[in-house]
């Protein structure tokens, strides 16, 4: 079974930082394209940074282009997400998916979710 956490969240001031986790069990994870995600009250669902189904480049969203870097770490199956200057507007529940990657297959749906890590921004 695939199972996915994330953690990481927390209270932090306009202008800070923060580091999500998501771990990854069940798969390797080299098999596997990985997205951030992240939903704010009211707010649809918005993809934020993920890794090319190859895992050779990273993508962004324009809100958050320049200040979040996504990153991974094959051996310890985690994912990071890394976000400087920290807006209030980047407050939401944050959600680390996963979509099967491998020999040429690279869908379009992500078909693994975590169960989120909330980020507060505000002073």
């Amino acid at each position: 079974q695939l199972h996915i956490v994330e953690s990481g969240g927390g209270l932090v001031q306009p202008g800070g930082s923060l580091r999500l986790s998501c771990a990854a069990s069940g798969f390797t994870l080299s098999n596997y394209a990985i997205g951030w995600f992240r939903q704010a009250p009211g707010k649809e669902r918005e993809k934020i940074s993920w890794f090319s189904c190859s895992g050779d480049s990273t993508n962004y969203a324009d809100s958050v282009k320049g200040r979040f870097t996504i990153s991974k770490d094959n051996a310890k199956k985690t994912v990071y997400l890394q976000m400087n200057s920290l807006k209030p507007e980047d407050t939401a529940v944050y959600y680390c998916a996963a979509k099967r990657a491998i020999a040429g297959l690279c869908p379009t749906a992500y078909t693994d979710w975590g169960q989120g890590t909330q980020v507060t921004v505000s002073s």
